[in-house]
């Protein structure tokens, strides 16, 4: 990691998507075979125009074809799939046109409810369209009539793909191959966003009526404890609860539950749609003035106001017979509501650290 100065951090580095090094490993592949020219590095145009140079590991004949490989480089991006191997295989077709296989380390389409129909390989529409053009330019230089045969493959992907959603969304055998502007944005999480949207179209489209959406694992279990959802149904949000509650109007079901620890519910209840800490922080002051509203005294309030955590503060309250985890989670549901269409029933659960359901709200039918 390098070092940065308070007075004057150090920018944080873009990096590239899947689909981006899928495209660039492919076109190196192809043009082995069309041209004899093994590339070091290849350049491709991303779907907004820009153009990048993007270093290979191998580019080579195989039997039947030819290869490449580049490894993934996220820049400063927390990503899963920084710094694995990720390598096209292309053999030349009679047909015209593009079609796409599933190597070692992609997955496979197995439920309803994607862009993708059940058994197409796990390769988004975007990395698709970018291979295809870059591919089809190709054929045209070297006057190829026909297409391309391409296998995109993950180095250790079914390992990694373990660490996503996709064992939840039904994409089996490894990951996917993702990006729609080429570009990894540092922390801008759209491929978790992407992830809580598929989650819910997947859940809709194999019949859920009922969503559990969870910050994490502890929620998630209280949710099983309490409904016995399938984990289909269970949308883990994580700290994007605006990624929820927005997608809904589009994609509505009949009923929403919402779990999370009680700090991270007591953001939604403040008004905050994202609940991770570099976003949104616990407000004390304002959980105190709720239970001055359940009747808190003035010294429970000063104590409530200096707690050390949300957690704190509401033992504190707790403890004299202040119901703050219910009125939190009425505070939620009220905010939550506000998003979440008029059709679809709504309820808020709050834990403690131990997965201890500390307040609920529950709207009347």
């Amino acid at each position: 990691m390098r070092d940065e100065t308070p007075e004057q951090p150090a920018p944080l580095r873009s990096g590239y998507t899947t689909g981006s090094c899928a495209t660039a490993t492919s076109l190196a592949a192809a043009r082995l075979l069309l041209g004899g020219v093994a590339s070091d590095a290849v350049e491709i145009v991303l779907p907004k125009g820009q153009q990048v140079l993007m270093r290979l590991e191998f580019c080579r004949s195989i039997d039947g074809g030819a290869e490449a490989g580049t490894l993934k480089d996220a820049g400063d991006d927390p990503d899963v799939t920084h710094g694995a191997l990720i390598y096209a295989q292309v053999r030349l077709a009679d047909e015209p046109g593009v079609r796409f296989h599933a190597g070692p380390g992609v997955g496979t389409v197995t439920r309803p409810g994607l862009t993708l129909a059940v058994g197409e390989p796990a390769i988004n529409p975007v990395p698709r369209q970018m291979m295809t053009e870059h591919l089809t330019q190709l054929a045209l230089e070297h006057g190829h009539p026909g297409g391309f045969e391409v296998t995109v493959c993950v180095q250790g992907g079914a390992e990694l793909a373990l660490k996503t959603m996709n064992p939840r969304l039904g994409i089996l055998g490894g990951l996917s191959i993702l990006g729609t502007t080429g570009i990894v944005r540092p922390f801008s999480c759209a491929a978790y966003i992407a992830s809580i949207h598929q989650g819910i179209d997947v859940a809709r489209a194999n019949g859920f009526t009922h969503l559990a959406a969870c910050t994490g694992n502890a929620s998630e279990d209280a949710m099983r404890r309490r409904y016995g959802l399938d984990d289909t149904a269970l949308i883990e949000m994580g700290d994007f609860a605006g990624a929820v509650l927005k997608h809904l109007r589009k994609a509505p079901v009949e009923k929403l539950s919402l779990c999370g620890g009680f700090g991270k519910i007591s953001k939604l209840a403040a008004g905050h749609m994202d609940l991770h800490s570099r976003s949104s922080s616990i407000d004390l002051p304002l959980l105190a003035e709720w239970a001055a509203g359940l009747g808190a005294d003035a010294e429970l309030q000063d104590a409530m106001r200096g707690a050390n955590t949300s957690q704190q503060a509401l033992a504190l309250a707790h403890a004299a017979g202040i119901p703050l985890g219910d009125a939190v989670c009425a505070h939620a549901l009220a905010f939550a509501r506000r998003t979440v269409p008029a059709g679809v029933a709504l309820e808020v659960f709050a834990i403690d650290r131990q997965g201890n359901l500390v307040g609920q709200a529950l709207e009347r039918p």
